[in-house]
């Protein structure tokens, strides 16, 4: 059996790790994923001024309804676009994509796929 915590232990322990380099590099501002039991959320950060550009989640009343649930896949892809198109309006178009300590699969690849689609660069 997995021990539960020892797992998210490990996952914030790399999430600590990559973020203390992501933040080494000043010139572009991080997109950082998070997954929750019930939502999604993006948001680019600039770490020098410490300062959040763009926000979006999956919970916001704007965002397009979906069959499914809003911590799908689909809903994942979507709320690539919104981030991508918020942060086009907001004059970011480089940034650097943080995991938060997650695998690169599934909702995470079709969130940074779309995002990537929109017109960010990471």
């Amino acid at each position: 059996m997995i021990n539960k915590t020892a797992k998210n232990t490990k996952r914030l322990r790399r999430a600590e790790r990559v973020r203390y380099k992501l933040r080494q590099t000043s010139e572009r501002p991080r997109l950082v994923f998070n997954k929750t039991n019930r939502y999604l959320t993006a948001q680019i950060i600039d770490d020098a001024k410490g300062v959040t550009l763009v926000y979006a989640t999956t919970l916001e009343k704007d965002f397009p309804k979906h069959e499914n649930s809003k911590k799908s896949k689909s809903a994942a892809t979507e709320l690539g676009k919104v981030v991508a198109d918020k942060a086009k309006k907001a004059g970011v178009s480089q940034v650097v994509l943080d995991r938060s300590g997650m695998v690169y699969h599934g909702r995470i690849a079709a969130f940074a796929d779309s995002a990537r689609e929109g017109g960010l660069e990471f």
